[in-house]
């Protein structure tokens, strides 16, 4: 039974947040939480846009804090757990959730440096940040707006995580103050509420609460001004091919809102270039076909032999981007989950 009273007193927020790999960890990390926590607990997935999450259910069976699904303007209750939901951002602002259509981040709608971005706009440092096992680095950008705003950031071992990535590019960019196995995350967070929370302190940053806004906003809005964020990269949005500003070395944003980190960036070019070498398959395989066709239909000796030499050179070519394809598959390891 948990002991934490609806009258206790919201000492902080923790948000979690994960991709492939991310529900297992969340369900153990959730399964070691103590009862008396004083904080509001957030938890984040890349969830498909469409169709219906059984997160908060899993979570709720898991450990001795309730789970339910957020719901947008529900007031945070210390001890308590609320997940995201399928195609909106997972937030807080003024100590109650706010789900959002803003725009996607790293093509993800819930994004998780949106989510940590906004703990640490609203809580500063009462904020806790936990990274756990996933693909790519979205939530490392997250972390460092935590700790920017005096937080305490997080991250599951990377040897303990079905895919390593994500904590091992927070590691790797010294933005995590403790490690720890997923089984182990609650227990430290029970520590870690029990101390001085003020450790750190700093000044708002502008920038940060402009990115908070954008996450706010409407799904079609507009009248953002990303240019304050920085010059033009000379990089184009995947999602809506508007230009993107550079935020930094590996940050972007387009005139939508669009966010993207570099890693991210590159991944999304691989799938274009991806999708492009299918079209160009399926193109060729038309071409080769038809040119058969025609070679079958011809009068004179000459035609016949235009007609065969232009389906076997296209049928060279197609070989050839066969291959590469099977190359790119089957060879550039796990995609973003």
């Amino acid at each position: 039974m948990v002991s934490i009273s609806p009258e206790q007193e919201l000492r902080g927020v923790v948000a979690m947040g994960g991709s492939a790999g991310g529900v297992e960890a969340l369900t153990k990390a959730a399964a070691g939480l103590p009862e008396d926590l004083p904080y509001a607990v957030l938890m984040t997935l890349h969830l498909p846009a469409h169709g219906p999450s059984v997160l908060a259910q899993i979570i709720d069976r898991a450990g001795p804090l309730p789970a339910v699904s957020a719901e947008d303007g529900a007031p945070l209750r210390a001890g308590h757990i609320y997940t995201a939901v399928p195609g909106r951002h997972l937030l807080v602002r003024d100590h109650h959730i706010a789900l959002s259509e803003g725009p996607t981040e790293n093509g993800h709608r819930p994004a998780i440096n949106a989510l940590f971005r906004s703990a640490a706009v609203a809580f500063g440092p009462r904020a806790i940040g936990v990274l756990l096992s996933g693909v790519l680095d979205d939530g490392v950008l997250g972390l460092v707006a935590i700790r920017s705003r005096g937080g305490t950031t997080l991250c599951q071992e990377p040897a303990d995580a079905l895919f390593p990535t994500m904590p091992s590019n927070a590691l790797r960019a010294g933005v995590v103050d403790q490690c720890a196995a997923a089984s182990d995350i609650g227990r430290l967070l029970g520590k870690l509420a029990e101390r001085d929370q003020a450790v750190r302190s700093s000044a708002p940053d502008p920038y940060m609460e402009l990115e908070n806004r954008i996450a706010m906003s409407e799904r079609f809005a507009v009248d953002m001004d990303t240019e304050k964020l920085g010059p033009p990269s000379g990089f184009t949005c995947p999602d809506c091919s508007g230009s993107l500003q550079a935020l930094g070395d590996d940050n972007y944003r387009c005139h939508i809102g669009h966010a993207w980190t570099a890693e991210a960036l590159l991944s999304a070019r691989d799938h274009e270039v991806q999708n492009a070498l299918w079209i160009a398959v399926r193109s060729l395989d038309e071409k080769s076909r038809l040119a058969h066709r025609l070679r079958g239909q011809a009068t004179s000796a000459a035609m016949r032999e235009r007609f065969s030499t232009m389906a076997s050179e296209t049928e060279h070519a197609l070989a050839v981007l066969r291959e590469r394809l099977d190359l790119i598959e089957n060879g550039s390891g796990p995609r973003d989950g």
